[in-house]
């Protein structure tokens, strides 16, 4: 990955997106090893499970956006944006007198992105591969929103820190984060399951950051919000049902590609592989009482989580 400035903005948007012209900056540092963990080993199996993940998350933020104080023209920063649903609909929550940038630092994602906001024919929305933690935004956005993308911030004050710094005196930041494990059996349980018969994860192994569990402690985010500037930080609960497969075996094939289960599956190699037939069992036992006739449904939860810039 290049890491350099990529979306097609035409330089009389610079102003109007708060994107600076940087044709010779690198956004991302090489060097950074979660981001190097994302583009090599999980933007692939992401793609590959797509329907699935999409359809989840979804289900948190199509809770979340009826209440979004935003409004025609506003200019919005979508944070860890992924496939661009949330920056999609953002758009065109604030018409063609508004604007959307979508960043993500993985390219991968942002080229599904740019396809499908091609199709839909929006001109307000410019997707942009950079590091959220360290890009020189200019302070013009209304509003900041991020699902599910900052847990895994390689330092979460940084990261808000600088959300904060793209936003004008008075403006909103919300991002969803995931709530409490034993509220998320779709991440946890076939985890649970795997460890019956794998090690577990050596805290040395590569990783794409802290984790999806990194922000469920409402007092230690509010402090990370207040240390990075913020005020007015406020939580609300959100539960939904998530698919996980169409079927008992394609919920049991995305369990052991992604999450905390798949990180067990791919992190313990041949031994994982020599008895891939007794985990597919086990698993599918576990999860034979969430399957229904639309698919198979786990619960999960996460928080809303809204804060201020001050003006």
């Amino acid at each position: 990955m290049g890491g350099l400035v990529t979306g097609g903005v035409q330089d009389g948007n610079f102003e109007k997106t708060g994107i600076l012209s940087m044709n010779t900056a690198r956004t991302i540092d090489a060097t950074n090893q979660y981001i190097d963990f994302w583009n090599a080993v999980l933007v692939p199996k992401f793609n590959t499970w797509r329907h699935i993940l999409a359809g989840g998350l979804q289900q948190h933020s199509a809770k979340v956006f009826p209440a979004l104080p935003l409004r025609v023209g506003d200019r919005v920063l979508d944070v860890g944006c992924g496939w661009g649903d949330t920056a999609i609909e953002l758009a065109r929550r604030v018409g063609s007198a508004g604007s959307v940038v979508g960043l993500d630092c993985c390219g991968g994602f942002l080229e599904a992105g740019r396809a499908d906001a091609k199709a839909a024919g929006l001109t307000n929305l410019t997707f942009l591969e950079a590091d959220v933690q360290t890009y020189p935004f200019k302070a013009v956005h209304d509003f900041c929103f991020s699902r599910f993308g900052t847990q895994f911030f390689e330092n979460p004050v940084a990261g808000l820190r600088n959300m904060r710094l793209a936003l004008r005196p008075g403006g909103l930041m919300t991002m969803i984060v995931w709530r409490e494990r034993a509220d998320n059996p779709w991440l946890t349980l076939s985890k649970e399951v795997l460890l019956r018969y794998l090690p577990a994860v050596k805290e040395d192994a590569a990783t794409c950051g802290p984790g999806p569990f990194s922000m469920i402690d409402t007092d230690a985010v509010t402090k990370q919000l207040q240390i990075a500037g913020y005020t007015d930080a406020r939580f609300e609960r959100i539960d939904a049902e998530v698919f996980v497969g169409r079927d008992l075996d394609e919920a049991v094939a995305f369990q052991l590609a992604i999450g905390p289960a798949g990180e067990v599956y791919r992190e313990a190699g041949e031994q994982a592989e020599r008895c891939h037939d007794q985990l597919v069992a086990a698993l599918k036992a576990e999860l034979k009482e969430f399957a229904r006739p639309e698919g198979v449904m786990m619960s999960s939860s996460s928080w809303m989580v809204t804060a201020r810039n001050p003006g």
